[in-house]
């Protein structure tokens, strides 16, 4: 395949207009937080973007307090209708900013810009306007007899969607009534505070959103806090598990979203070249950052050399680099943190005997980069094929029946989503019946929908988020 020059065309980051510190969003104000501040930096450069406050537990005790006062006084007594007005504000607010939320993302996150531009800041304002139009029919929503609010949520979200898992966690809670304390990631805090100002455009009345930045204390603080009523966690298996455990015992109520091992399967009557999209897609979007990435390949024998084929053939023409190049297929890896993971994980499937193949590319000098890389001769035993790597690594496993798939796809403490490539649709049906996976994809990968529900089950966590069904999770029901 030849390979095409691109002129660079650079995004303008002119649209961003960042200050040089950023504070704590309480009670509608942005104020000082009480703790040490900390660099968010960019990945694609190191260059420092911004100085983030970060909260104490005093600061989350205000934060908790305004949330609180506002739900008494205001949020809980506005009609569903008046709700939903403010929801469809900030949605339309989302829009008009898109390009300014887009360069953010990018320059925090070290995605490329055309994911962010077309992905993240679409879909965070979709959740807005759907949940929008669910906030006057709840009642309608088969949520249960007399839906109500639980009162204040603490929500702590993960760096690698930030603003669409901010609008996953606030836009179904606001619309069902409650009012939130969130805490983004650490190192991807800026867009969660250019949401904060889009609160102050909307007139979300004060205390309604508030937002705290800082580290695991910080989220640990609202997980402790008495006045929170329910949480919400997207982030890692282990640090669910602490929440659960925290939780254990107490009147809170809590939806976890977790990690992932995901099973791509190609059967041998796929059409392999839509087949090889899908792979790629699955694994190497956002940099493999994403806890469904199908980063279990399970071929069909008597394909799996054409496949491999193809598929190298395709990551060759994959561009890695600066992430507000508008043809960069792969970005930043979001820190040296997690850099230094996938490299001990790589570094073990090699050591393990599992072959190692990358695209080769020429790689930027400065910030965090690990090139698309797939390992062949893998075992279920690996490493690799167990441990959720969350980088641009692809675990190529075989089988030869329907039955030895769904045992390998299974085979994982994990099970938040899976992928089946075939033209038989007796054949998806089946297959997605066996499958221990919360979503099941059929012939596409990482495709989301505001009014489609997305989970897992076993180490991938409980709970549902998006659609009717991640409502339910924000009220209760009953006498």
């Amino acid at each position: 395949m030849p390979k095409f020059e691109y002129a660079p065309a650079p995004e303008s980051t002119s649209v961003v207009d960042l200050e040089t510190s950023y504070g704590l969003f309480i009670n509608g104000e942005f104020v000082d937080g009480h703790g040490e501040s900390f660099k968010s930096i960019s990945p694609s450069s190191e260059e420092v973007l911004a100085e983030v406050s970060e909260a104490t537990d005093a600061d989350v005790d205000a934060a908790v307090k305004a949330a609180r006062t506002a739900y008494t006084r205001v949020w809980s007594r506005m009609s569903g209708a008046d709700r939903g007005k403010y929801l469809y504000r900030i949605a339309r607010i989302l829009q008009e900013r898109a390009r300014e939320f887009a360069v953010l993302e990018s320059l925090d996150n070290g995605k490329p810009i055309k994911e962010s531009r077309d992905v993240d800041i679409p879909l965070a304002a979709a959740h807005f306007f759907y949940n929008a139009g669910w906030a006057d029919k709840l009642e309608y929503a088969s949520l249960g007899a007399n839906p109500r609010p639980h009162g204040v949520v603490g929500q702590v979200i993960p760096w690698n969607f930030p603003l669409l898992m901010l609008s996953w966690k606030i836009a179904p809670a606001l619309a069902t009534g409650n009012t939130v304390v969130l805490k983004p990631a650490e190192t991807t805090p800026l867009t969660a505070l250019l949401f904060a100002e889009v609160c102050q455009q909307a007139d979300l009345p004060p205390g309604v959103v508030n937002i705290v930045t800082g580290a695991g204390a910080t989220g640990q603080a609202i997980v402790d806090h008495p006045g929170i009523d329910k949480l919400a966690f997207t982030g890692s298996t282990g640090v669910g598990k602490m929440i659960a455990r925290s939780i254990a015992g107490t009147r809170k109520k809590a939806t976890l979203e977790l990690g992932g091992k995901a099973a791509n399967i190609v059967f041998d009557d796929a059409p392999i070249d839509q087949a090889v999209e899908g792979i790629v897609n699955g694994i190497f979007f956002n940099q493999g950052h994403v806890c469904c990435a199908g980063s279990r390949l399970l071929v069909q024998e008597s394909v799996a050399d054409e496949v491999t084929r193809r598929l190298k053939r395709r990551i060759g023409t994959l561009r890695v680099g600066d992430p507000l190049d508008k043809n960069t297929d792969i970005g930043a890896i979001n820190s040296r943190a997690q850099l230094d993971r996938i490299i001990a994980l790589t570094e073990a499937g090699e050591s393990e005997g599992a072959e190692r193949w990358d695209n080769g590319c020429e790689l930027p000098s400065s910030g965090f980069w690990f090139r698309p890389t797939v390992f062949t001769g893998v075992t279920q035993t690996h490493r690799i094929a167990q441990e959720e790597i969350f980088g641009p690594v692809l675990s190529v496993l075989t089988f030869r029946t329907p039955q030895e798939a769904v045992a390998k796809a299974n085979n994982t403490p994990y099970g938040l989503s899976a992928g089946i490539w075939t033209e038989k649709g007796s054949r998806i049906l089946w297959m997605a019946d066996q499958l221990k996976a919360g979503v099941v994809w059929a012939n596409t990968f990482n495709k989301f929908d505001p009014t489609s529900p997305f989970g897992g089950y076993k180490e991938s966590g409980y709970g549902r988020e998006g659609g009717r069904h991640g409502l339910e999770p924000y009220v209760r029901t009953g006498a």
